[in-house]
């Protein structure tokens, strides 16, 4: 996976929009101005995103390449390699659900804007 092809993948998503917040190296996915995406824009190495708690539990277990959220919440966010240990199709898969889980968490007046 490299980091062109996964912001081709989530820059279509609508209120998509992306900054460095953090300082040059540390790239933030957002929508409606809450982060949903963060990685390291040199390596692209891992990409930080959110997770259901059930499911963070499940893929941590089924996947070495998938662990607890770097400098997150631990229940909520996971740390997802992205040397091809797990699948491309699951890390877009990842993005998706946790693009899902900020955009429902916003007001309805917001989401609804989005559309």
């Amino acid at each position: 996976m490299t980091l062109e092809v996964f912001r081709a993948h989530c820059a279509k998503k609508p209120g998509f929009s992306e900054d460095m917040p953090f300082g040059p190296d540390v790239l933030v996915f957002r929508v409606a101005g809450k982060i949903w995406a963060l990685m390291d824009v040199d390596t692209f190495a891992s990409v930080n995103l959110k997770c259901d708690p059930e499911r963070a539990v499940d893929l941590r277990e089924r996947y070495p390449g998938i662990t607890p959220g770097y400098h997150m919440n631990k229940q909520h966010w996971n740390t997802v390699v992205t040397d091809g240990s797990v699948p491309a199709k699951l890390i877009l898969e990842l993005a998706d659900h946790s693009y899902d889980l900020v955009r429902a968490s916003l007001p309805k007046k917001l989401r609804d804007g989005l559309k």
